[in-house]
């Protein structure tokens, strides 16, 4: 009866180590996070408890939602960048 060959593995090389450097968002981008966060729910909330009593609000009418919710939008955008 022949003999089975032997399979030989490669060695083992384990990849390069990493650089331990933390990556690190800039230090505005927090303070934009909130800052749009806060601006878009006080524009909805001016814009509904003031029923159209600011002039530059009454203008815009029903866009005052857009408005709100784009900045909200945009502070949610920033939080995927922070770290």
């Amino acid at each position: 009866m022949p003999k089975s060959r032997v399979r030989h593995k490669a060695v083992y090389t384990p990849p390069p180590p990493k650089t331990a450097r933390r990556k690190v968002s800039a230090p505005w981008v927090a303070p934009a996070i909130v800052g749009c966060l806060v601006l878009g729910l006080a524009w909805i909330v001016v814009f509904y408890t003031t029923q159209n009593g600011v002039p530059g609000i009454s203008a815009l009418g029903s866009w005052n939602l857009v408005v709100g919710f784009a900045f909200i939008i945009a502070g949610l955008a920033l939080a995927t960048r922070w770290r």
